[in-house]
Parts: C-alpha cells; sequence; structure tokens
C-alpha cells in the first residue's frame, strides 16, 4: 500500500497520549479527592528518595492570543496579576508538600503556559524561590522553561539560568509572514538568533524550538525556508508537531476555516518535508514528533532506553510522581491523575480558601496500568513486550488483535511475545496506540473529541 493510502486511511482523529486513560475517558465519577491524597502520598513515599518529583506550572497569561494555540491561557495586557498567582501557587505547594509529609526531592521542573516570560525576572524569582525554598534539588535535575522569543530578555535568562534553568524552548511555529499573520503569532529570525545566542551566552546547554505542519495557509516553500533558518541556528532539539484543530475547543482557531488549511495529502506532503530536511541537516527522529542532535540528552535516554513521556511531553527524566501546580494544570501519581480547575478566578479562590483546586481525574484500575505500560513502551522505545501473564489481560489481548490489521499495512511487526513498531510505523504511532486503548474503542465518541492524527 503507497504512503498516500496509508494517510488517507489512518487519517482519523486520535490522542496524543501523553497519559492513559486519555483525559475525555477519566472516570470522573469515580474520583474521590481523599483517595487522589492517599495516591500522591503513596506515590511520594516510594518515590521521593530515589526518584525525586517532577513539577510542572502552568502560567496561562499571554499579552495577544496565538490563534492556533490550544492550552489553557488567559489573555491580558495587566501584569498586576502576576503577584496574587505566584502567591495562589506557592500555597498550593504548600498544601501539596503537607500531603507528602516529607521534604520533597526536585528531580524535574518545568515552567509552562500561557507565557512564562509574560512574568518579570523579578516575580519569577520570587516563584522559583519560594518552590525551592522548603525543597531539595536532584543533583541530576533538570529545569526548563517555554520562552516567547517576543519577549524574552536577558534579564529573565539570567535570572532563571542563576536558579538552576539550563534548557528553553522558543515557540516559532512558522516563519512565514502569512502563515504568523494568520495563527498571530509573530517574531523574526533574528529576534529568535537573539534569544538563542544570548541564553547560551548565559550557559544553557539546550535550546529547543517548537515548529507545527499543517498551519493555515502554510506551503511547502515557506515550511522550506523556516527549516532552513531554523539549521542555520542548530537547536538542540526541535519538537515537530501536527496542527491541532479543534475549534470547538478552542474558539480562536475560527479566525480561520478548515478552507485554509492543507488537506491530508498535503499535510502528509508537508511532514514527509519536514521530516526530510531536518534529518539531512543532521537530526535524529525520537519518539513522535521530535528531532535531536547526537549531543542531546533526549537522544542519549532513546538510545539507552530510558526515555519518558509525561504532560510536559517527551524527558530523558523519569518520576513516578509528577505535581501539576496552577490552573488546569495535571498531576499524575502513576497509580491516579487529577486535574485542576481551569478559570484563573476558580483556582485562585478555592487556593486560597485552603483547598485542593482538582475538579475531576482518574484513579487508574489494573486494566488501565498494564495498557499503560505498553502505550508508554511504544511511544517511547517503539516496541513492548509481554512475557509474564501480569503484562497482560483481556483487554490488551483484545488489542492484539486489532493490531493485526495495522501489522498487514506494515506498521507493527506482530510476534508471540513482542511488538515493534517499523520505521513506516513511526509515521502513525497514535494510530498504533489506539489500537490498545480499550476506553476509546468501549465508548466510541459520539462528537469529535482528539484533533486528526497525521
Amino acid at each position: 500500500m503507497s504512503i498516500k493510502d496509508l494517510v488517507a486511511r489512518y487519517h482519523v482523529a486520535a490522542p496524543r497520549y501523553t497519559s492513559y486513560p486519555t483525559v475525555p475517558y477519566w472516570d470522573k465519577e469515580g474520583f474521590d479527592e481523599e483517595r487522589w491524597i492517599r495516591e500522591v502520598r503513596s506515590s511520594f513515599n516510594h518515590s521521593n528518595a530515589t526518584d525525586g518529583i517532577s513539577l510542572y506550572i502552568h502560567l496561562p497569561f499571554c499579552e495577544s492570543l496565538c490563534t492556533y494555540c490550544g492550552c489553557n491561557t488567559r489573555i491580558t495586557r495587566n501584569h498586576g496579576v502576576e503577584r496574587p498567582y505566584i502567591a495562589a501557587v506557592l500555597k498550593e505547594w504548600d498544601t501539596y508538600r503537607k500531603i507528602f509529609g516529607g521534604k520533597p526531592v526536585i528531580m524535574e521542573l518545568h515552567l509552562g503556559g500561557g507565557t512564562p516570560t509574560f512574568f518579570n525576572p523579578e516575580n519569577l524569582a520570587l516563584l522559583i524561590g519560594g518552590i525551592l525554598a522548603p525543597a531539595s534539588v536532584h543533583p541530576e535535575a533538570e529545569f526548563s522553561f517555554e520562552a516567547h522569543p517576543g519577549n524574552t530578555t536577558a534579564e529573565h535568562l539570567v535570572t532563571l539560568y542563576r536558579l538552576g534553568f539550563k534548557r528553553l524552548s522558543l515557540g516559532i511555529q512558522d516563519f512565514d509572514p502569512k502563515v504568523q499573520l494568520v495563527i498571530n503569532r509573530i517574531q523574526s529570525v533574528e529576534e529568535v538568533a537573539r534569544v538563542t545566542e544570548e541564553a547560551r551566552a548565559t550557559g544553557y546547554n539546550s535550546v529547543s524550538y517548537d515548529l507545527i505542519y499543517g498551519l493555515p495557509l502554510q506551503d511547502a516553500e515557506g515550511l522550506s525556508a523556516t527549516i532552513s533558518a531554523v539549521l542555520a541556528l542548530r537547536p538542540d532539539r526541535i519538537a515537530f508537531y501536527s496542527y491541532a484543530h479543534v475549534p470547538w475547543v478552542k474558539p480562536g482557531q475560527r479566525r480561520y476555516t478548515e478552507k485554509d488549511l492543507p488537506d491530508a495529502r498535503q499535510k502528509q506532503e508537508l511532514y514527509e518535508l519536514g521530516r526530510e530536511l531536518l534529518k539531512n541537516g543532521g537530526y535524529t527522529e525520537i519518539g513522535m514528533d521530535h528531532f535531536t542532535l547526537e549531543s542531546d540528552s533526549l537522544y542519549t535516554a532513546e538510545k539507552e532506553g530510558r526515555l519518558h513521556r509525561n504532560f510536559m511531553g517527551y524527558t530523558h527524566q523519569y518520576s513516578k510522581l509528577m505535581i501539576g501546580l496552577g490552573v488546569s494544570s495535571i498531576s499524575d501519581s502513576w497509580t491516579a491523575f487529577a486535574q485542576n480547575v481551569k478559570k484563573v478566578e476558580e483556582y485562585l479562590e478555592l487556593v486560597n480558601a485552603g483547598e485542593l483546586p482538582v475538579f475531576k481525574g482518574h484513579i487508574l484500575t489494573g486494566e488501565d496500568l498494564v495498557l499503560r505500560r505498553h502505550i508508554l513502551n511504544l511511544m517511547c522505545k517503539g516496541e513492548t513486550s509481554w512475557f509474564l501473564p501480569e503484562e497482560r489481560n483481556e483487554a490488551f489481548l483484545e488489542g492484539l488483535e486489532r493490531m493485526k490489521l495495522i501489522a498487514d499495512d506494515g506498521l507493527v511487526i506482530l510476534e508471540d511475545h513482542q511488538l515493534r513498531v517499523t520505521l513506516l510505523g513511526k509515521r502513525f504511532l497514535r494510530n498504533i496506540c489506539m489500537a490498545l486503548d480499550s476506553r476509546l474503542w468501549a465508548n466510541q465518541p459520539q462528537t469529535q473529541l482528539f484533533s486528526m492524527a497525521g
């Protein structure tokens, strides 16, 4: 079957599998906040001393709306929101520390958004200082943050570096002026170069760029020029994401219509073009959507079988417990998930009342944990196995039956006790994981929940 025929067959709505079960299939009615607290405490007691914990802090504020964005954001030019929000995040952190019952060891810390560099350097120092003061930092810890090229100053870089940050990610998406205009994300190559060069001069050891294919008005000429400019700047890591068109979730995407988007064939061609240019430029494909230089930690982690994936994306660190602080953040104890409320006002009200600001979650069943392991293996290692009885169950075996059709298309190699993703199959990793997604198959959505695969 040709690649075009495969794209047509597998061009369906599919999750990105930063978790299993995926958020729409969480058992919200069965979620119990007290049970969540017990799961967090148990996970902390089992993992803190050896692996440490991961922290994700969501900073939702942006001065303008990027219309392609699917993140939880609050658009404002009022920087008076910074201090009250920081105070609430630190109060939420205090609540979790009481739940832990011991001193946390931080293995991983990531600032996401929104636009973390919306906050001025002094306030970011206040936030990070408050997080670190009652904690220890693991000797192998990695601190990272997302930065907007247009507002990240040398003072931002120096302040965060002194606090332990060594990696930053720049959201570029596309340098083509017509694309930047329609998605309202305007920054020049010169701005990106300035931040990159200042970060390296400051001492940062990893600079990552985010690019997106499938954006409105995007074409091969513009994407080629974008990647050419990126290759000249030589970031350590590149995330090359598929545009997720979800206007029923993000009304800002209604600024343009489906007619402005590349169709499935054109989008596939953009992906293949970008992939080929990045590989020819010296980058290695890692997991799903990521390309790195051989000097990058993700490259080493994949080669050594240590690559991990969580709600923050791919990481070379593994922590059983991940705590999400701030509005809409998701926490993961490995056996349970919980998500914070999505509105800033509600978040501030709950935290300031001394309550955990969670509003939904999921306690994983034994079946969930088996499927989670296999899906995570596929996303991170490109293979999984089930030699032991506890590594398989009825739901998993049903998934393997569905996998036979995918094997017939050459996307996986299915053996008695092992499943391996082929080179061709890496392009369809979301679809492959879907075959094992028991909750999705048992509860087919009546409306579209996910963006299109590919």
